[in-house]
């Protein structure tokens, strides 16, 4: 019998600004909401829109100060993670249930809007890969120059 397999991947935009809390024991939490838009044609019209689905994102650790940190509303960010299914009661005695995402990398992408408060990356960059809390973290680095682009004949593969 195989395994079980729990991967997502999205690529969305932020619909809020960035929340940062921390649990009982001390473990940053920063809850995203990111909106993914489906293609659907309307049946009466027989046009195509759009219609968003809207997806909560729990990233934990180094990783989510980041993202409270460099994050903003509107900003495109792509997720890989797990879905995680929750149960409680609420306090007037009803059972809910949600499902949201637990974020394993978050990789800011789309442009930088320094004009929006707390949306530009002023920062040093963010390591990238290697061990421990920020492990997996691809964050924003420099702006490539034009030098970054050139070749000499030795790199052309033919």
């Amino acid at each position: 019998m195989a395994g079980s397999v729990n991967v997502v991947v999205l690529v969305g935009n932020l619909t809020r600004d960035p929340e940062l809390r921390a649990t009982g024991g001390g473990t940053s939490v920063c809850s995203l909401r990111v909106a993914v838009n489906d293609r659907v044609k309307d049946p009466t019209s027989g046009e195509w829109g759009d219609k968003p689905n809207y997806f909560d994102v729990d990233v934990f650790g180094a990783q989510g100060e980041r993202c409270a940190q460099y994050l903003a509303k509107g900003r495109q960010v792509a997720v890989e993670g797990r879905l995680r299914w929750r149960e409680w009661e609420s306090q007037d005695g009803q059972k809910r249930q949600a499902v949201s995402v637990v974020a394993n990398n978050v990789q800011f992408i789309g442009p930088r809007d320094s004009g929006s408060q707390g949306g530009g990356f002023n920062g040093p960059t963010a390591p990238r890969g290697g061990q421990g809390a920020g492990a997996g973290f691809t964050g924003p680095g420099p702006e490539p120059s034009k030098d970054d682009f050139r070749e000499s004949d030795d790199d052309i593969p033919f």
